[in-house]
């Protein structure tokens, strides 16, 4: 299937229909420019004063005092934005309050759960005055090792509504592994879960929280949720109290009024080859960045109902709770996607109607190797997008959705992170979805890809890199003030110009294909390949579960290509399947995307959030150390890469 073959197409009607339509008209008519996505997206970047004051608007952001410039300073390190304006953040995302479904909550065991608008809004109140009472202050930090649950997100609302600066990691972390982050930032207040489940496993949480608070002393408060039994027993943890001990009863919600640039979250690094980087993001940044994608990107309205897998760990979190804003329907799904079987996601969309649903690659995989039909066996006829992110969407992937879940989608492979906590690169209601390609390049985002010349390249392989300021930038790293690690991670490359770590290719079409993280790309015989480029071939074999292809440095200086592979049950890697594999690869890609070896493994290691770590395979073929190995969700399954080539 080629690339570029169009799976779908937004009729006229739809379009119309549409907020980025909306929007592109009311700026086609104020500032006289053509009105498609391709000119608007041109004016964004050239007018991004006009630009973001103009999505301020749109999105009905009311500031509490106005900003008296909306952009100051000169290139990307410089810049400041919305100097002089006030607002806060949890009373833009509680701006509704009603009787509408905010959080529709599901987990694994079969519990369900509703929260609406007034009532979310008075969870909030009570937990902020909790924090109070606790000696909270703006700017103290407030830390989350919870489950994805509403809980998890009172708290951060009750956070920033007074100021606080809210972090979270999912409780699947060691101690270890949350010491790296919380560590760092010495929070005030841990707010975590007496335990989890996970595919039909209940994981006690409160060995691991005394163990926490024993390595943080700046911790005063532990909040502890009864998430799985009704009286946990918190008298081993210091300074502990149940939840409801803890909140308190109140009438009155009142918001801190802060900048722009306000702390409001501590997001971070993998950890996988160091120890983890706290990015620091800015209230406002979020807020307006989450705004666009949400409304104008993925079309996302009141009516709506929308769903991310996704834990409080990844920024996918954050981004999925700023629904609020739009005053949709958020759900918050805890456990195993596939317990207590593969029908479970599907399941939940049909019987809560979710018109937005997203997921990554991996579980559309798991979906296609579980024979399943989702658009046969459910009635998903509300459902109008599907998101996808963590890792490249292959043309396989965009064949199945289209074949299985439903013809008339939007299908939106997205790709941003945790540095901008949002996206470069992402959907578009208004746009064809073109197989192995990702959209547009958002609004506002002057993306480009770099060839090895440092200069904009088109329907080539470059470096993706962002040319010019925009919001969602970090405001900093945590203990950085003379901001050289900030500088180091991402504008040491090409001076001025974030350098982001993808490998990509833009398409003249104005669609985007990833193929993988740069840092990982592989380079034989001095030719650039990205990973992306052969897990496309290799994982639409039948007889392969997983993969990881990683470069064994040689001793002429070159890189031998390794492909480790996963098998399903009944597999053999034979001489036949090996020239199988080779064979796929060379027809897919080419013969230089060949491996020089190949060796079957049982496990491919993954971060918490779900992605590949390459890296750490390579460090272990070439016998280096792994740091940070809480931060992997299966770290011992690195043991079998040492010595295996």
């Amino acid at each position: 299937m080629s690339k570029t073959q169009t799976l779908w197409q937004p009729s006229q009607d739809r379009i119309e229909r549409t907020q980025m339509f909306a929007f592109m008209s009311r700026i086609a008519n104020k500032f006289g420019i053509a009105p498609n996505y391709s000119a608007l997206h041109a004016w964004s970047i050239g007018h991004r004063e006009n630009f973001w004051a103009e999505l301020l608007a749109f999105a009905e952001i009311n500031p509490s005092m106005q900003a008296t410039k909306t952009c100051t300073g000169d290139g990307m390190l410089d810049t400041k934005w919305f100097t002089g304006l006030t607002f806060n953040f949890a009373e833009h995302l509680l701006r509704f309050d009603d009787d509408r479904i905010a959080i529709a909550a599901e987990d694994e065991r079969g519990r369900s759960r509703t929260l609406t608008y007034k009532q979310l809004r008075g969870e909030v109140a009570c937990f902020a005055a909790g924090l109070k009472n606790a000696g909270v202050v703006s700017g103290d930090r407030v830390v989350g090792f919870l489950p994805n649950i509403p809980e998890a997100v009172i708290a951060m609302l009750a956070a920033a509504s007074i100021g606080a600066v809210w972090s979270s990691c999912s409780p699947d972390f060691g101690i270890g592994g949350v010491f790296d982050r919380f560590g760092q930032i010495k929070p005030k207040v841990l707010v975590a879960a007496d335990a989890y489940s996970y595919n039909g496993k209940t994981i006690d949480c409160i060995e691991k929280v005394r163990g926490i608070v024993e390595k943080i002393p700046s911790i005063v408060q532990v909040v502890i949720v009864p998430f799985i039994s009704d009286s946990p027993d918190v008298s081993s943890v210091p300074n502990a109290k149940v939840w409801s001990e803890f909140a308190i009863e109140t009438d009155g919600l009142s918001f801190a009024q802060l900048p722009f640039d306000h702390p409001l979250y501590i997001m971070y690094s993998s950890g996988t080859t160091g120890v983890p980087k706290c990015i620091v993001h800015g209230a406002g940044g979020t807020l307006l960045q989450h705004m666009k994608e949400l409304m104008l990107h993925c079309d996302l309205r009141r009516a709506d109902t929308i769903f991310y897998f996704t834990t409080c760990g990844w920024m996918m979190w954050n981004w999925l709770v700023s629904s609020l804003g739009v005053g949709a329907t958020v759900v918050l799904y805890e456990g195993s996607p596939f317990h207590p079987d593969p029908h479970q996601m599907w399941q939940m969309t049909e019987r809560l109607g979710i018109t937005i649903f997203g997921t990554s690659p991996k579980f559309i995989a798991a979906c296609e190797n579980a024979n399943i039909h989702p658009g046969k066996e459910h009635d998903l006829s509300k459902l109008r997008a599907v998101l996808s992110t963590g890792s490249p969407l292959t043309p396989e992937n965009f064949r199945w959705v289209y074949q299985n879940v439903k013809e008339d989608l939007q299908l939106s492979s997205i790709c941003g992170g945790t540095d901008i906590i949002s996206c470069f690169i992402l959907g578009n209601p208004v746009l064809p979805v073109r197989s192995g390609e990702i959209q547009c390049v958002g609004l506002g985002m002057d993306v480009q890809a770099f060839g090895d010349d440092a200069r904009p390249v088109v329907g080539e392989k470059g470096e993706l890199v962002c040319c010019s300021p925009f919001p969602s930038q970090p405001i900093g790293f945590w203990n950085d003030p003379d901001g050289k690690k900030y500088r180091s991670a991402y504008f040491d490359h090409y001076e001025g110009i974030w350098r982001h770590g993808d490998f990509v290719e833009i398409a003249e079409s104005g669609g985007v294909i990833v193929y993988g993280r740069s840092d990982a790309t592989l380079n034989p015989g001095g030719v650039r390949i990205g990973t992306a480029e052969i897990y496309r071939q290799v994982e639409s074999l039948e007889e392969i579960a997983d993969s990881v292809v990683v470069g064994k440095r040689t001793d002429d200086a070159d890189v031998d290509i390794c492909l480790f592979v996963v098998l399903n049950e009944g597999a053999s890697l034979d001489d036949t399947l090996i020239d199988k594999i080779k064979k796929s690869i060379i027809a897919g890609a080419t013969r230089r995307h060949v491996p020089k070896h190949i060796k079957q493994v049982t496990a491919i290691p993954y971060t918490i959030s779900g992605k590949k770590v390459e890296i750490a395979v390579t460090r272990m073929i070439h016998g280096e150390k792994v740091p940070n190995r809480d931060a992997l969700a299966n770290p011992a399954a690195l043991d079998q890469y040492a010595g295996i080539v």
